[in-house]
């Protein structure tokens, strides 16, 4: 079931059409079947597909609420401007079409017209102007916010045309108006007191989902959105989230056929159900990125020496072995799908091989000749985080570093993450499939970037503004290389492993085709065999 070659030809072919997209120009629109997955010729309407997970969002907010595990169903609620094909490639979602100006400052955007909010409303410009004009306020704490810097104004057309207006080029932009952070939403939505909380109860998206209740520590439930623009499709009439509290019990769920799906993180559970008759293992290439955070405002982490000698001191390759069992691939600084077309080649990059007498000298140098001790932070249900943060804490016992492991919620950890506190701390995060949406908001100096690790490197920051402006491709290309030695030089995070996406589904659920995001947009078109 595992084939690997069948895996390295399907992760070369997603890696190559990845980066096929030059600076999008002129009009362009999109048939439907192109979006959430392929299209299935003759679906079975109807039924209740379970879905196992063993992360539970803290909440469904898209606009405030920044964690990996709201983005993954909430994307089935709220929809952006565009959507990401599995290709890489932002195809017209809510919007129906565009151009651009030759100065490549000004998009002017058609909107889909007879699309419903989940309230029943009508979509107009007005909420699409009112929508990116909220998220992109800093004021209003959005983590998508520093996404927009490039945008000086959103304004109304007509009802069906808004126009984006840029301080200068952003060849990122079509990408950018999706859904990760954010979405459209009625205008004025934010006005009430309680309407952040409120998005737990009650969706107000345009997705093909509408939300029917989430229970913490329980249950996520989705039911079609029967004034949906896109007629037939969802193909299921719910999705039901059940949030497991270990992967023996999501074993147990999927081996009784109480579950019908799940994404498997350990290889020893992926072991367990390769025999399992009535279930299908499949891999599909990934877009995430696993790693070990650096934070700068921790104590001697501010030291670019300290940071350095913790690079080289870890072994990526014993670390992935231990998390995942080797079903993935070692990174340098950029994602495994992305690496080809993106990334400088990893004997090329500064600290990147395992050196402990250098390590143990940068440290004395920095003033620790005897080593110091460390607070690792994991989070809870991420499996794979725990036997990384034990095989992490035995390497850096190596050049005299004591590595305390703290394990917090999700909750927790996102506040740290928002507040920019976040110390030495494993991360595990996707990215959308251009260089500019990977590293600009994470790393470029605020205002304009949320530099959530404290790194504060103008160069650094002047080639992101670079990279986003640069229309040539090889231009391009040249500006993220220096960006990504950079960074591997300063080591505001080390990049350890993309890990394959690993999904197992019972033999009645059908058409299901995993985001290289890890995002679930393939419920839309997952249907169940009668």
């Amino acid at each position: 079931m595992l084939d690997a070659k069948r895996l390295e030809r399907l992760r070369r072919q997603i890696a190559a059409s990845f980066f096929c997209l030059a600076t999008i120009l002129g009009s362009q629109a999109v048939s439907a079947q192109e979006f959430y997955g392929p299209a299935a010729s003759n679906p079975h309407i109807g039924g209740t597909l379970t879905m196992g997970s063993l992360l539970e969002p803290p909440g469904l907010d898209p606009f405030h609420q920044g964690a990996d595990a709201r983005i993954r169903v909430t994307v089935l609620m709220y929809q952006g401007l565009f959507y990401e094909q599995a290709s890489g490639e932002p195809i017209p979602l809510l919007a129906e079409s565009y151009t651009v100006s030759p100065d490549k400052l000004v998009y002017t955007i058609k909107i889909r017209q007879g699309v419903k909010f989940h309230t029943g409303q009508t979509m107009t410009a007005k909420d699409v102007a009112y929508s990116y004009n909220y998220i992109r306020d800093p004021k209003n704490g959005s983590p998508g916010a520093g996404d927009f810097g490039a945008v000086k104004a959103v304004d109304v057309v007509d009802d069906h045309t808004v126009k984006f207006t840029l301080t200068e080029p952003n060849v990122t932009l079509p990408m950018t108006l999706g859904n990760k952070y954010g979405a459209v939403v009625p205008a004025g939505y934010f006005d009430a007191p309680d309407s952040k909380g409120k998005m737990n109860q009650v969706s107000v998206g345009t997705g093909p989902f509408k939300l029917v209740e989430f229970k913490p520590n329980s249950n996520l439930m989705l039911a079609r959105n029967p004034d949906y623009w896109e007629k037939g499709v969802p193909y299921l009439d719910r999705v039901n989230f059940v949030f497991l509290p270990s992967s023996a019990s999501m074993l147990v769920a999927l081996t009784n056929k109480r579950a019908d799906l799940a994404v498997l993180t350990r290889p020893q559970d992926v072991k367990q159900v390769e025999r399992v008759p009535g279930l299908k293992i499949e891999r599909w290439p990934s877009l995430n990125q696993k790693a070990l955070d650096l934070g700068s405002e921790y104590g001697a982490l501010s030291d670019v020496r300290v940071r350095q000698a913790i690079a080289l001191a870890v072994d990526k390759d014993e670390i992935m072995r231990a998390a995942i069992g080797g079903l993935g691939q070692t990174i340098g600084t950029m994602v495994a799908a992305m690496q080809d077309r993106w990334g400088v080649p990893l004997a090329d990059l500064p600290n990147q091989k395992l050196d402990l007498e250098r390590a143990k000298k940068l440290l004395a140098d920095a003033g620790y000749p005897g080593g110091l001790e460390l607070n690792l932070t994991t989070i809870i249900g991420y499996d794979w985080m725990d036997p990384a943060a034990v095989t992490l804490r035995e390497q850096l016992a190596k050049v005299g570093i004591k590595l305390n492991i703290q394990r917090i919620d999700l909750g927790v950890w996102i506040k740290n993450f928002q507040s920019k506190q976040m110390g030495l701390t494993f991360n595990d995060w996707a990215t959308q499939p251009d260089p500019s949406l990977l590293f600009y908001r994470h790393f470029h100096m605020a205002p304009k970037g949320a530099d959530f690790r404290n790194w504060k490197n103008e160069a650094a920051s002047k080639l992101l503004d670079e990279g986003r402006a640069e229309s040539d491709l090889t231009k391009r290309k040249e500006i993220y290389f220096k960006f990504q030695k950079e960074l591997a030089t300063s080591v505001p995070t080390i990049m350890l492993f993309s890990a394959d996406l690993i999904t197992v589904r019972g033999d009645r659920v059908q058409n299901y085709a995993q985001h290289p995001t890890g995002w679930y947009y393939g419920l839309a078109r997952t249907f169940l065999a009668q």
